[in-house]
């Protein structure tokens, strides 16, 4: 059996542009997995592979691969930055055991880095801290570690000391070690040298060495109290402090260096081995019900257990679909059969494979710890359990955020339809956060998103990958309704027409419910008026009468109802008859009781060099936005906004005007918040106009 003490299961996240996947590239050239390092800025990053991420010289989805560094083996997942792909950071971090936060010299904690950062502390995954291009203009180490304290929260562990800085970057000082990295200019990673620390640096170097040593013996009592008599610790020691320190989460070990320059890249590479866990050293995952509450089992990592699996990943590529999948206990084989708790049924391992980006190695087996994809799974999805048949379990799911846009499209084509239907249903059974439904009036195939990105990269493979030309409509704003007033009201449903009739009252109360409640049902029927059998189906009849609100025909939010009261007959009544008489008491009320449109808040941050912060901040004024906070770094500004979706369509080509393309920004759903009138107005009018217009 493998040692799973020497398995590490890292991801690697961080903001747009702070370095992720050139990082990633020179940790599979240090650990010869690679021979020849790809630039992201040439599209030829190994772990960039789509065609979209090259022309864009973004990641779009995460990528996996496997490689060796000191004995160890990692598991590596390079993950997107932009926010519109956060879905696939969130799902990765999900499956790991460690991460590598990797944050800009010069941007610092960016907008993206803070999402990320809260994505891993929900996962409860041990970090370090990569402190990236530090030969890049404005870069400044100790700021970053600074924003790290207070923009996250966090506290950052600083293990070592830039030398030089910006363009005289040339290596880091390793605080345990009392030893400098200096690289040479040829811009071959294993081109340095460890030699005693420039005179410069040697105070410095005592006063972070004390800080690290004083943090790392918190975590052991007898070695803090030797400390304090006087006696140094000794660096495997110390070592083992700040391994327990990170997994506990108490503290994150920083490095900092230039994955482009190929420097300082081997020292975090030790520390992902040193200080990040292997899988017997996380939390086991626990084991829930198929309602989702925890049954109080653990899925224990031993190759020996019954099988625990989670599907985290969906791929198709030219060879079929790749379920990617982490296996938390027990072990598979090719040709065994395993249960899928979600759909009851079970599916036979066709192929495992292990994942290097697009390309892939055969396993006849693979066991607890280990991140696989698996060939032939028809069923499986994003969040399913894999188990052992004979003993079932089911591992806590995932939780995907709903989308928050929506364009229509239509095949250029009639040949192109059943194209179209089959591409997007793979493209549906890879992405959780991309939905795609028909408006039953109109006919029109609707594709709901994160963000405008997300959705015209979806476009994109549409086209590209899948051979489908479309026409696209212009973006729809997810808009949601919810009532303000409480109103007591009663409906009788009554049809007698020969033989046995329906009937059905009730008198019920509809009212706004909490903020984020979505729908509550309440019954305070007393004496069986309404028999308890039939209250099921008029809380169910109010539930999905509420997809469809009575304004402009978006759902209803944060709605409460309350039944009072009503009456039934001992023959004409049936729960058909009071779910009826549910549906038509929603119509009725609904409208009485004070209807308002929201609209989504997205918050908005934005980068802009000084000169043009005036002209930013006025623009988002104009497009009714709130001026949260203004951070005045090096190289610019960052202006934290939340203004309405529906005013930011198109907004990084008007950015880019105002600041001479040097702008930036980032936007994620905030919360809805009500619409004002002049904007409902138009929002309804247009409704009621594409519904007049199909009814025709």
């Amino acid at each position: 059996m493998t040692d799973l003490t020497k398995y590490r299961n890292i991801g690697i996240f961080a903001h747009v542009d702070a370095g992720k996947t050139t990082t990633t590239e020179r940790i599979l050239k240090l650990t010869g997995k690679i021979h020849k390092i790809g630039e992201v800025h040439d599209g030829a990053a190994t772990t960039d592979f789509m065609d979209q991420e090259q022309e864009r010289c973004i990641t779009i989805q995460s990528a996996a691969t496997t490689c060796v560094w000191d004995d160890h083996r990692l598991n590596i997942i390079d993950t997107p930055g932009h926010v519109d792909f956060t879905i696939e950071v969130y799902r990765s971090l999900k499956v790991l055991d460690g991460g590598v936060g990797v944050f800009c010299g010069s941007g610092g904690v960016e907008p993206q880095s803070e999402t990320n950062w809260r994505y891993a502390n929900d996962s409860e995954v041990a970090r370090i801290i990569f402190v990236n291009k530090l030969d890049r203009m404005g870069a400044d180490f100790y700021r970053v570690v600074d924003q790290v304290r207070t923009v996250l929260g966090a506290k950052p562990l600083v293990m070592v000391l830039p030398i030089g800085i910006e363009e005289d970057f040339i290596g880091c000082i390793d605080l345990l070690t009392r030893k400098a990295w200096i690289w040479d200019e040829s811009g071959d990673p294993t081109a340095y040298e460890v030699v005693d620390i420039p005179a410069e640096y040697a105070d410095k170097t005592e006063e972070f060495r004390e800080m690290l040593v004083e943090t790392a013996l918190e975590q052991d009592d007898d070695l803090m109290g030797k400390y304090l008599e006087g006696e140094e610790p000794s660096i495997e020691d110390l070592q083992l402090c700040v391994r327990k320190g990170t997994i506990a989460l108490d503290f994150f070990p920083t490095y900092c260096g230039s994955a482009f320059k190929n420097k300082g890249v081997q020292l975090v590479l030790n520390a992902i081995v040193d200080y990040l866990p292997n899988p017997m050293e996380v939390e086991p995952q626990p084991e829930v019900d198929l309602e989702g509450n925890e049954t109080g089992g653990k899925a224990i990592v031993d190759a020996k257990a019954p099988l625990r699996a989670l599907a985290f990943k969906i791929m198709d590529d030219r060879y079929g679909a790749l379920t990617f999948t982490r296996i938390y206990s027990g072990s598979i084989k090719k040709g065994d059969t395993v249960l899928n708790t979600f759909t009851g049924k079970t599916e036979r391992i066709g192929r495992i494979v292990e994942m290097h980006a697009d390309s892939r190695e055969e396993r006849d087996s693979a066991q607890a710890g280990d991140i696989i994809a698996l060939l032939g799974m028809k069923n499986t999805r994003t969040g399913h359990t894999l188990c052992d048949p004979d003993n079932p379990a089911t591992l806590e799911p995932m939780v995907f955020p709903d989308p928050v846009i929506s364009i229509a499209i239509s095949p250029k084509d009639k040949a192109g339809t059943e194209k179209m239907g089959v591409a997007l249903n793979k493209m549906v059974q890879e992405d959780p956060s991309f939905r795609v439904s028909t408006d039953e009036e109109s006919g029109e195939t609707i594709l709901a998103g994160m963000g405008e990105l997300h959705l015209d990269i979806k476009v994109d493979i549409l086209k590209r990958t899948h051979g489908v030309e479309v026409e696209v409509g212009k973006p729809q704003v997810a808009y949601r309704e919810t009532i303000t007033q409480k109103v007591e009201d009663s409906y009788t449903h009554k049809k007698q027409t020969g033989g046995s009739g329906q009937f059905a009252k009730i008198d019920y109360i509809v009212g706004p419910g909490e903020v984020n409640s979505g729908y509550e049902f309440e019954s305070k029927v007393t004496g069986g008026n309404v028999p308890r059998e039939y209250w099921s189906a008029i809380e169910k009849a109010f539930g999905t009468s509420m997809v469809e609100g009575t304004l402009a025909g978006y759902p209803l939010l944060d709605v409460k109802v309350t039944l009072l009261d009503g009456a039934f007959h001992a023959v004409d009544s049936s729960a058909m008859a009071f779910e009826l008489a549910a549906r038509a008491a929603y119509r009725q009320t609904i409208p009485k009781a004070s209807p308002q449109l929201l609209e989504p808040i997205m918050k908005v941050d934005v980068f802009t060099p000084d000169a043009h912060v005036g002209d930013v901040i006025g623009d988002l004024n104009r497009r009714r936005g709130m001026i949260k906070a203004q951070d005045t770094g090096v190289t610019g500004v960052r202006v934290k906004a939340q203004a309405p979706l529906s005013e930011m369509f198109g907004y990084i080509g008007h950015l880019r005007t105002m600041t001479s393309g040097r702008g930036q920004f980032s936007m994620e759903f905030s919360h809805y918040a009500p619409c004002p009138n002049n904007v409902a107005e138009v929002v309804i009018k247009e409704a009621h106009d594409r519904k007049a217009a199909k009814s025709k």
